[in-house]
């Protein structure tokens, strides 16, 4: 008669459990991995207060008030002028490409404006399209830079005297006056939707033609790799072309946020962007056995690719080893190209380098995922 509980049969259950375990080697990693990445991603590489901001310096003059007030701005910790005897052309480059966050305009009456007592002004315009980028910075400007003036004209008691009438400091904050975090966030949803949605789908369909047992007869088809590729993702084209109408129409008539560029050239970055993401989920499908692996490793690509991209924390608030590790995630470079074209205007110049960016992923896990699919289905 069988008892009730075993201590043998009990151990012989788990000794199974685990020479399973350690054979399935994708799950045991992601057990381990997946906890390691998040500590170190939250730990080291995540900052909701960004220092060491670009900026760059409008100041025909450069006279000695000017560079008081610039060494003041950046032993703040958030300024680094990167620019700092731009023109206007320049500086208006910058901001519009997105290399620079902030613009710093001094006139050129400043010096003089300042010997007379007459309220000197200074224009800071600021890259708004992320709010919680420039609100650490801002926050410190007006008073810091008039003390740095002060100090420069006179002693430290008389700047406190006069901290509120020698200086004005007027902020433009560009591209998102009102600072409305849904302008930032909905593009970015685009760009994560997809990304979740299609790698995950692309890489699920060929680990189910060889969980089902109908690899075989995929492969007894006088069929390329390259046909078969393209037979097995295109299909998720019209999948996400559905996602972005539904995205984008939500965008204009839920949220307002406005499409200050050219919808063909958002539309063109979406392409491209998708056509990464499905040979990225093709090739995940060459590395799976299961399906339940192809989700694993989804999920371990899209964790960081969330976190470092730019879309949940500011990119600049990295470190700079997790900025060059944001680089090689598509959604990093899509973001900046989606946020650029719908809020910033930006024509194909000014987004040509993110296209290059994202045209090169295609190019490079096509290569991988067509070498990967000879090697493992031979």
């Amino acid at each position: 008669m069988r008892r009730f509980f075993s201590l043998r049969r009990l151990w012989t259950l788990l000794r199974k459990e685990i020479i399973q375990m350690r054979r399935d080697r994708i799950t045991f990693g992601m057990m381990l991995g997946v906890p390691l990445l998040q500590l170190l991603l939250f730990g080291f590489a995540i900052n909701t207060d960004p220092k060491a901001l670009p900026a760059a310096l409008v100041a025909p003059t450069q006279d000695r008030f000017t560079r008081a007030m610039v060494s003041a701005l950046e032993l703040t910790g958030y300024y680094r002028f990167i620019a700092p005897d731009a023109t206007a052309e320049e500086a208006e480059a910058l901001i519009s490409g997105g290399e620079a966050a902030f613009v710093v305009t001094v006139p050129s009456d400043f010096g003089r404006r300042v010997e007379r007592g007459d309220h000197p002004q200074i224009l800071i315009e600021a890259d708004a399209t992320d709010p919680s980028v420039a609100s650490g910075a801002i926050s410190t400007l007006g008073t810091v830079a008039a003390r740095a003036l002060l100090r420069e004209t006179g002693g430290e008691a008389e700047a406190e005297m006069r901290e509120e009438s020698q200086l004005s400091v007027v902020v433009h904050r560009r591209y998102n006056p009102e600072g409305i975090t849904q302008y930032n966030i909905v593009p970015g949803l685009l760009g994560v939707i997809l990304q979740l949605t299609m790698v995950m789908m692309t890489a699920m369909a060929l680990t189910r033609e060889i969980e089902r047992g109908t690899m075989e007869t995929l492969l007894s088809m006088p069929a390329s790799p390259l046909e078969i590729m393209l037979g097995k993702v295109l299909p998720y084209f019209l999948v996400g072309a559905v996602q972005v109408v539904v995205v984008l129409v939500t965008a204009r008539l839920l949220f307002h946020v406005p499409m200050v560029g050219a919808l063909p050239l958002v539309l063109a970055g979406v392409f491209v962007f998708v056509m990464a993401l499905v040979i990225l989920g093709y090739l995940i499908s060459t590395l799976a056995q299961t399906q339940l692996q192809a989700m694993q490793l989804t999920f371990f690509f899209f964790l960081p690719s969330l976190l470092l991209s730019g879309f949940m924390f500011p990119y600049r608030g990295m470190p700079d080893w997790a900025q060059g590790l944001g680089e090689i995630f598509p959604l990093t470079h899509f973001l900046r190209l989606i946020r650029a074209v719908m809020l910033k205007g930006a024509d194909a110049a000014a987004v040509a380098e993110q296209f290059l960016a994202l045209g090169a992923f295609v190019l490079l896990l096509g290569a991988l995922a067509l070498k990967r699919f000879r090697r493992t289905l031979d």
